[in-house]
């Protein structure tokens, strides 16, 4: 059974590892396309018409794949105080009810993500003519990612590994 589960954790750190890359080509199409229309506009003289708002959906993008990717690294902000004070059974017992928070609030974003997707999917983007679905596909792709590191956080939780959080500095 411990065989599976780590089995299940490494898959869930290659997706991770995935998810990492298209950040990182996510932050550089940002950087290119906004350095591009700064120079576009005032060395040229002529500005983009599409730059900044494929830039922008890249940014929503970045945020949403992010916050998972954050979630399983421990990166994100948060209140820990009472996990420090609590013994090692009760503070086990709050990082599992956190968790489940989390993928309930995760599976909210996935369900009503589509929801929204379907609303806006005959809109189109003004500049690119682009869908505007895929803008807002970030939202349940977002809460996907947030799923799988919620499952993962959830396994090292069942293993007894330590999350991959910050070191601490004691």
């Amino acid at each position: 059974m411990k065989t599976y589960l780590l089995l299940a954790n490494r898959a869930i750190d290659q997706f991770n590892r995935l998810i990492g890359w298209v950040l990182a080509a996510l932050l550089l199409l940002m950087t290119v396309l906004i350095f591009w229309q700064v120079f576009a506009r005032f060395v040229v003289g002529s500005p983009l018409f599409f730059s900044d708002e494929i830039a922008r959906f890249a940014m929503l993008w970045l945020t949403f794949l992010g916050t998972g990717y954050a979630y399983r690294k421990g990166m994100l902000i948060s209140v820990d105080i009472a996990l420090e004070y609590a013994n090692k059974t009760l503070s086990s017992l709050l990082r599992i009810v956190i968790i489940l928070s989390s993928l309930l609030f995760a599976f909210i974003m996935v369900k009503y993500g589509f929801d929204l997707v379907e609303r806006v999917s005959r809109q189109t983007a003004p500049s690119t003519r682009i869908s505007m679905m895929w803008p807002y596909m970030a939202v349940p792709a977002g809460g996907v990612v947030i799923m799988v590191n919620s499952l993962g956080l959830l396994l090292d939780e069942a293993l007894g590994t330590l999350p991959h959080t910050k070191q601490e500095t004691n």
